[in-house]
């Protein structure tokens, strides 16, 4: 007899159909059968070890978060209910250039220093790893939610080049293929790029190109943080689309929104770009976050120049008074790369975290409300920051528009991606809700999307995206990741004040046929493990 059956589900399946009514029988980790309609057509009904009455609930594909920055907590929080409580079943990390595989020792503790406002210090971690294929093992050891990996442009930079602002040599550019190569090999699911974060961001399109080819002949992805979400938006996006043309490599665009004062309304330009490329044959998809701000790190917006060489060096210069003098006039004055070639307005510019809990006055303030506060300038408490708490401050950045988010969740080639940074005392609300959001507020309470449209689109779209013949459909023969929500009360909990609440009614959630969330509980299972690349 089968392990489960799912009673009376009313069963958004993830293609973009219309809901059916159906008992679903789960066993060994797949679906084994779905009839359709059993009430009502009196036949006789499966039976199974276990049956979960869903009368009033939507069973869908377990959502994949196209964009996740979990690479250690998934191994530092079994529980991870930050995740699993919205339904995800599956969360695609080493996002934006930046992880901490392929690595040697040098190139590890830097990363590790970069990036501590993502994802923690990590002193609490064993990093018993150095590959990409080590780093999945160490998922299989038993995580929360299964994972995917894309290859980190910018560590393969800091691990062949450095963190310095130079073309790479024929032998580094070399030596950057051959990590790539092993890193497809070993099962990762395309490349990522962070390019307005040091070193990714100095490498050449040309160095970019070449390192494509290497993603697409192993059939994986290409997915850039591309060189400006402000200024130069539009010009970024289509630099993107060209040079994976030229690479004919499949591009998917990470956190596509059009931010800043510039940007306002354009987002029909940024759709019109991609409906060019699509119709002449590129294969573009993209995910964005149902928020209107951003979240990074404070150190994110120095311009490049003063992020050369590391983070050593970026304290060195920020420690200069003439230094940072100069740093300043470019935040303020010119427009920075780090900020998207948009001069600084702090009043947008919130802090939510930082890694020393003596500096935690200034989180939930703006850098401006600070400097009023404490009668400085917003530099001078900005500085002040970067240097106490050696670069580990996080941010919100309140810079996008309604609009432009509500006309790309809208197209064809969207996916969701939470961009969710666990860290900081008050982390972006998206860590713990963006799929209860899309569902709640964007479907239910807005109808910007009809239920089975938006569900697709957290399911079926992202798995074709990473080439998943067995995930984001229900089907028989799949595999039981599911999720069964209320779509009458599924909403997120958490917000701006208290971003750590849990959203509420999505009552069950399977991994692997395994409950993960039971009654709104997370269990103790940990069915998750690393998916990686199906070859060719």
């Amino acid at each position: 007899m089968e392990e489960l059956v799912i009673r009376d589900a009313d069963v958004v399946d993830g293609s973009g159909a219309d809901a059916y009514r159906a008992d679903v029988v789960v066993d060994g980790g797949r679906i084994v059968s779905i009839v359709k309609e059993a009430a009502a057509a009196g036949c006789q009904r499966p039976k199974a070890r276990r049956e979960l009455d869903a009368e009033g609930l939507v069973l869908a594909p377990g959502f994949i978060d196209m964009h996740a920055h979990s690479d250690l907590a998934l191994l530092r929080d079994p529980d991870h209910s930050a995740k699993a409580a919205q339904g995800v079943t599956l969360e695609v990390i080493g996002q934006d250039g930046l992880s901490y595989a392929p690595v040697d020792d040098r190139t590890l503790g830097e990363v590790r220093r970069a990036i501590a406002g993502w994802n923690g210090p990590g002193d609490d971690v064993d990093f018993d790893w150095r590959s990409v294929g080590e780093y999945l093992d160490r998922l299989d050891r038993g995580i929360a939610v299964n994972a995917a990996y894309l290859i980190p442009q910018g560590t393969v930079r800091a691990l062949a080049v450095g963190w310095d602002d130079r073309e790479a040599t024929e032998a580094e550019l070399e030596h950057m293929r051959r990590l790539v190569a092993e890193g497809m090999e070993q099962g990762a699911v395309g490349m990522s790029s962070g390019l307005t974060y040091t070193p990714g961001m100095y490498a050449k399109d040309a160095e970019l190109t070449e390192l494509c080819r290497v993603v697409a002949s192993y059939g994986g992805y290409y997915c850039p943080h591309h060189r400006s979400y402000g200024a130069g938006a539009l010009q970024a996006y289509e630099e993107m689309v060209e040079l994976t043309r030229e690479a004919d490599c499949p591009l998917h665009l990470a956190h596509a929104t059009m931010n800043f004062g510039v940007n306002k309304g354009k987002a029909p330009e940024l759709l019109m770009l991609l409906d060019g490329a699509l119709a002449a044959g590129a294969d573009i998809t993209l995910d964005t976050y149902p928020y209107t701000p951003g979240c990074t790190t404070l150190v994110a917006l120095l311009p490049s120049w003063a992020s050369e060489g590391g983070p050593d060096q970026i304290m060195k210069r920020l420690a200069d008074d003439d230094t940072a003098e100069r740093i300043r006039h470019h935040m303020e004055e010119i427009g920075s790369d780090g900020s998207h070639g948009v001069p600084m307005e702090w009043e947008t510019i919130e802090i939510s975290g930082t890694g020393d809990p003596a500096l935690a006055e200034y989180v939930g303030r703006t850098v401006l409300e600070s400097a009023r506060l404490r009668g400085e300038t917003p530099w001078t408490v900005a500085r002040h920051l970067l240097l106490a708490d050696r670069l580990a401050p996080t941010i919100l950045q309140h810079v996008g528009h309604e609009e432009n988010v509500r006309a790309i969740m809208r197209h064809r080639v969207h996916t969701g991606g939470s961009d969710g940074i666990l860290q900081g005392a008050k982390p972006h609300p998206r860590a713990y809700g963006t799929f209860p959001h899309y569902l709640g507020h964007y479907v239910r309470e807005l109808g910007v999307l009809p239920l089975e449209e938006c569900v697709a689109h957290l399911t079926s779209r992202p798995a074709a995206r990473l080439r998943l013949p067995d995930r984001g459909l229900v089907r028989e023969g799949y595999r039981a990741d599911l999720v069964l929500f209320d779509p009458a009360t599924v909403a997120a909990g958490s917000t701006y004040e208290n971003p750590r609440v849990l959203p509420t009614g999505i009552p069950h959630v399977l991994v692997d046929g395994r409950f993960v969330m039971e009654d709104g509980r997370r269990t103790d299972v940990l069915a998750g493990r690393s998916v990686r690349r199906v070859p060719r």
